[in-house]
């Protein structure tokens, strides 16, 4: 699929019609989306037939992507009621109700099977209304060692330090605007943008996997 009809695909699913300022609630615009979901199909990562799982996954536009581009599975997970609302919305839509699972759940706090995925995309909280909101979804980035895309802010400074460099490959390979539209009483502006950094995490006992498309 072009990445123009993918952006507008995404672009017209339904969206939180509230924003948690607590949550970081931001919402990934469709065009975005569409580039960065291409890119991590380029890279092999997202491939005919496998399985991903959306952490933080807000109306399930990154999720649902996924699937357009080829995924079987999908598990979309969110804390917030109204978002795992919103997906599920938008997963009726798309009319992925048989291949596409939302957890409403905490990460760090409620239990959660994630099936062994082939890849976890994740655009986490940064961080900036509450220090290491980003923890819960990196610490389970750890525990699962698959290869994960993550979006964050091209200002974070302890995504390499995180992951220690014996057991994970990090490549920091893009960068990207983020507008900000005026969603919460503190933007000064109507809309605002933040440069956004894209990683590859890859486990590294899987660097010289190949995945498997049969």
């Amino acid at each position: 699929m072009r990445v123009k009809k993918l952006a507008m695909l995404l672009s017209g699913l339904k969206q939180l019609q509230s924003h948690s300022i607590e949550l970081e609630q931001y919402p990934t615009p469709g065009d975005l989306a569409a580039r960065w979901l291409t890119d991590i199909f380029s890279f092999g990562d997202l491939f005919e037939g496998c399985s991903v799982v959306d952490l933080g996954t807000g109306n399930g536009i990154l999720g649902l992507g996924a699937m357009t581009l080829g995924a079987r599975r999908a598990i979309l997970i969110d804390s917030d009621k109204e978002a795992c609302q919103t997906a599920m919305e938008n997963v009726d839509l798309m009319g992925l109700t048989e291949s596409v699972e939302v957890v409403c759940a905490t990460l760090g706090v409620d239990e959660i099977n994630l099936n062994s995925p082939d890849l976890i995309i994740t655009n986490p909280p940064w961080g900036r209304q509450t220090p290491k909101a980003d923890r819960p979804i990196l610490d389970v980035i750890l525990s699962e060692k698959k290869t994960t895309h993550l979006m964050h802010s091209a200002g974070a400074s302890h995504i390499d330090s995180f992951f220690d460099p014996n057991e994970w490959k990090l490549d920091r390979y893009s960068e990207a605007d983020f507008p900000l539209p005026a969603a919460f009483s503190h933007h000064t502006s109507r809309r605002g943008k933040t440069r956004a950094a894209f990683w590859r995490l890859t486990p590294a006992e899987n660097t010289d996997i190949v995945p498997d498309r049969s």
